[in-house]
Order: structure tokens, then sequence, then C-alpha cells
């Protein structure tokens, strides 16, 4: 066998991984390996795993070490970015041969030795319990703490905390059509394709485009995949599903990297992006887009953001994770490229006084989801937005949680407060009461009730009232009679009380605090069961003073909402209920 590294052929294609031949031997390789989410992590094993997750190889390296053999060289090759022995190489990669995989960039020469050309990783995706349903194999270029040096002006991002709060966003519902914008390594397209049955992938990059077909061709999955940039290659198409991770970076309007610098000058990408959105879906058709917004002087964060969403007549969830001051996002972007000092100082002194000439206080950073409103609901209403800020960790926005707060929104803005209170709620089954107490002469003295879950934004401050009236939201009665109980046993007028408790009880419907029971139940019976102690008693007996204090008897002048926004207070994530536009 010949020991020597294979030179590049002058006949090599301009992109890699062209020849779908070679990427099918690749893949028969790779897996004959072992080389998958299951695989590799047992190789390594949990600590050198772990560390890895970190951004730690050496670990990783000793664990290779210690088991050569064809897994141990692929992971050297295509995760750690190590140089292997071309006899090594070969004996990992039979069916592709070295010298092929050098001709289709697969592989390029580093002296007597070869190394990965492209990045290659085990990807497992998982379902809502957090177990793995699907594994996947994913191409894209070696990053900088792989491969030291300056990325590419075409690189191709891999997988990364961005990609990944994208797609745990993305609502899951089988569709028709799905267009991922912007598709990159194909990591997006890749869930969606479990879900839609036909997938438009979109790219600026020639590059990004050939690794996301080697990326589909590896995993048997089959895209359109379309050169252009925004909706340009979709031009009077109309989608079920939109996922976009654009290149939402804000700068001057320069194009030093593809992947994350869209060439416009500020927000524009992102603001064409969602503006431009209602005309590429279906009706009742859903985005979910990754979007940064720039923040002028004492600007409130939601003004730039919510007048884009405004004006796409769809209902819209807005979610700020994270705000940013101009010198720490630059600084983050800048150690992302990988740039020398030298190099990084001087381009982060021109963004910095871009930012400073423009007068931003920060950039906000979130996620965006529409769903575009049936011709019905159209005629009937109008869209609903909410725009909240819901930085804590723990509380990542979630296809699953998107889903139900937009099926709660609507509930909520098509059932007038005279249907609601014919409703039977309940409280959600993760629902948690945590009570702060204060010691005083008399004793304890609560000054705090918050219900929350484990949801983004489903948190609620609840004053006496609230407590008596939701911990007899069990399902078997409709909330009118709930509150004739309350307001009998305390002796208020059930009118005022009434008025008072619907801010609450909306919020708390709309953020999945509290559940609609099926209705299909004959509703007499349920009565029957709540007046016979199951439901009724909870609702009237904690009454409007729980605490022996006589405090709670505001709650029926309406005094429980003080700010308006029917959350009685604020979380300490931040969280905004409130909508823009209902």
């Amino acid at each position: 066998m010949n020991s020597q590294a294979p030179r590049p052929s002058t006949a090599s294609t301009a992109q890699p991984l062209t020849d779908l031949d070679a990427v099918d031997a690749l893949g028969a390789d790779l897996r004959a390996a072992g080389y998958d989410a299951v695989g590799v992590p047992s190789l390594l094993g949990a600590s050198a795993n772990g560390a890895m997750a970190r951004g730690e190889f050496w670990p990783a390296l000793r664990a290779t070490a210690a088991a050569p053999g064809p897994l141990a060289t692929v992971v050297r090759l295509f995760l750690l970015g190590t140089s292997e022995p071309v006899a090594e190489v070969a004996a990992a990669l039979p069916s592709l041969g070295v010298e092929r995989a050098v001709v289709t960039g697969v592989l390029e020469p580093d002296g007597e030795l070869l190394r990965a050309a492209v990045d290659i990783r085990p990807h497992a995706a998982t379902d809502a319990d957090g177990r793995a349903d699907h594994e996947y194999l994913v191409v894209s270029d070696l990053d900088s703490d792989t491969r030291p040096g300056p990325v590419r002006h075409d690189h191709v991002l891999g997988i990364g905390a961005a990609s990944m709060s994208l797609a745990g966003a993305v609502i899951r519902t089988p569709v028709r059509t799905a267009l991922d914008l912007g598709t990159g390594c194909g990591i997006q397209a890749l869930h969606i394709g479990e879900h839609a049955d036909s997938v438009v992938a979109t790219d600026t990059n020639p590059r990004a485009l050939a690794l996301a077909a080697a990326t589909a061709r590896l995993n048997g999955q089959h895209w359109d995949l379309r050169s252009g940039s925004l909706f340009e290659p979709v031009a009077g198409q109309r989608f079920d599903l939109i996922v976009s991770n654009p290149p939402f970076v804000i700068g001057t309007g320069e194009q030093s990297y593809i992947y994350r610098d869209s060439g416009m000058a500020g927000d524009a990408v992102c603001e064409q992006l969602i503006r431009g959105i209602p005309e590429h879906l279906n009706p009742g058709g859903v985005a979910t887009v990754l979007a940064n917004w720039l923040v002028f002087g004492d600007d409130d964060w939601r003004g730039r953001i919510g007048s884009w969403v405004g004006g796409t007549g769809c209902d819209a969830w807005v979610v700020q994770r994270e705000f940013a001051d101009p010198a720490h996002y630059i600084s983050m972007w800048l150690a992302d490229a990988g740039e020398d000092r030298t190099t990084a100082a001087r381009t982060g002194a021109e963004w910095l006084d871009y930012f400073e000439r423009s007068g931003v206080r920060g950039i906000g950073m979130g996620v965006v989801t529409l769903r575009k409103l049936t011709d019905a609901e159209a005629a009937a209403r109008q869209p609903d937005q909410v725009l909240d800020e819901i930085t804590a960790a723990g509380e990542e926005v979630t296809g699953a949680a998107a889903e139900a707060f937009l099926a709660a929104r609507r509930l909520l803005v098509t059932r007038s407060d005279d249907e609601l209170l014919d409703l039977r709620l309940r409280l959600a089954p993760d629902a948690l009461l945590t009570e702060r107490s204060l010691a005083g002469h008399d004793g304890w003295t609560t000054v705090l009730r918050m219900l929350e879950r484990q949801s983004p934004g489903a948190h609620l401050q609840l004053d006496d009232w609230g407590r008596s009236l939701l911990a007899g939201c069990t399902g078997q009665l409709p909330l009118r009679l709930l509150l004739e109980l309350l307001a009998g046993a305390n002796g208020v007028d059930e009118a005022a009380l009434t008025q008072a408790m619907l801010p609450t009880v909306r919020t708390a419907v709309g953020r999945g605090l509290l559940l609609v029971e099926d209705t299909s139940e004959g509703a007499a019976g349920a009565a029957a069961d709540g007046a016979d102690g199951d439901g009724a008693d909870d609702a009237a007996g904690a009454g409007a003073d729980g605490d022996g204090d006589g405090a709670g008897a505001g709650a029926a002048a309406g005094t429980n909402d003080a700010d308006g926004d029917g959350a009685a207070g604020r979380s300490g994530t931040g969280t905004s209920p409130g909508p823009v536009a209902e």
C-alpha cells in the first residue's frame, strides 16, 4: 500500500463532496466504523465525551489513543482535527479510499499525513422526553477551535448553540411543504425532513449548498436545494412551515463571513425576512426564525422588532432570550471567527465605532414564531402578538411550548369573558405554587405567591383570591360556578370579584398554567361532583384572608393587577405577558 499522502487532482471539483457515489461510500465507511451518537460516546467514555462538549480535546485524544481502530481514527480526523497516517486512514475508509477522499474534498494532505478537510459529526435528535429518536451525520467546515486560524470567507457553520435552539423551537406538526431559508450545513432541513413531505432549502453560499447536499445524501433525505437570497429562490411559492437561521449578525454591511454577515447594514436582513414571511406562508402556516434587532437610546426593545411583527398580520410570539451591549456583542462574534489579535482589535474598533455613531444601546437576540391567520380568522379578528423577555436558563422556547402558547392565545382572543366563564379549567399537572413569608409580631405574613411551571414565561403572581380560585380549578366545575362559590363564602359581590379575577385567569390560561378540560363530559355531572365537595371547597373555603391578616379583600375591587397585564406582577425572568396588539 502506498503510504504517501495523495495530492489533490487538478480535476477536483470546485466544491467538496459533489461526487454522490463518494458520499455514499463515505457514509458506509463511517457507519461500519460505528461513528454515530452511540458509538462515539461509548468509545470516549463519559468523562472525555463531556470534556469534548466543553471544547477540551485532550481527554478524547487520550481515549482514542488507548483504543486504536477505524472508529478512533475517524473520531480523531473529523472531531478532533488531528492528522493521521495514510495506512490508518485507508483502513478506516476502505470503500471511499484515501485518494478519492482527497479528490472529493473530504481529506487533505498535511505533509506525509492526512487530515480532515471538512467536519463530519454524528448528531442525535431527541423527542419530547429527551430520548434520541433520529441519528444523523452532518457535514460542515471545521471551526477555529478544531483548526486554529481565521475561518474561510465562505465558511459553513456546523452544529452550534444557535442552530440547536432553533431546532428545539420549531413546531413539529407534520406538514406537506417546508422551507429552510439559509440552510447552511442543512441541520434544520434534517429535522424538518422528518415531519415534512417536501423540503426546499436555500442559501447564498455555493459551498453551503454543496455541504448541505452531502448532509442530505448521507442521511437518505431529498431536498430541493436552491441558490439565492431571502425569498428570491421561492418567489410565488407558499409553505406550511418556514424555518430560518439567517446571517443575522448586525454590522456595517460588510460581508467578511457569509455565514454571519448578510451584506446589509444594521438589522435589515432580519427585518426583510420577518416582513416577507406572510407572503410565503399558507393560511394556518407557521414560521420560526432566529433574529437580532437593534435597540437605540432609551427605546424599549419591543419597539423595533414589534413594528416588524406588527406589519405581518400574523399571530406572533417574540421571545428575547438575550440583550447584549455593543462591546459584548462584537466580542462574541470576533471570537467565533478565529482572527488574530491585531485583526480582531482593528475590526472590533471599527465595529464599535459604527454602533456608537448609530446610537445603539444594545442588541436583542431571540426567537420569533409567526402563525398566519386562516381566511376565516382574518375576517373575524385582529392578529394576537405577544413580546416577552425570557432569559432564564431552563426556559428556552420549545416547539411544544410555542404550539401550546399560540393555541392558548387563540382560545383567549376568540372567547368573550362570558364564554370563558362557562369553561371548566384545571391546573396544569406540573404547576407549582411557591410562597414566601416574612416574620412579624403576629406570626408569618405571606409576601409573595408565585404559580409556575417548567415552560417559558409560565409564571403568575397570585394574591389570596387568585390562590383560592385556582386551587378550585380541578376541571370539575365551570369557572362561573367557582367564582359564585368563592364570592358567597366570603361575602363579596360576585360581579366585582369576577371582573377582578378574569385578568388573572386569562393570564393563567395564556401561560399554560390553567388548561381547558375536555368539555365532552357532561357539565351537569361535573357540577354535581363539585357540589359534593370535589372542587368547590378549595375555591370557597380558603377565603379571602388565608393569612389571617385581613389582606386580600382588595381583589373584589379589582386591585390584583396593578400594571394591567393580568399577571399581578413580574416574574424574575422579566416576562411581559401583555400583547403588542390585540
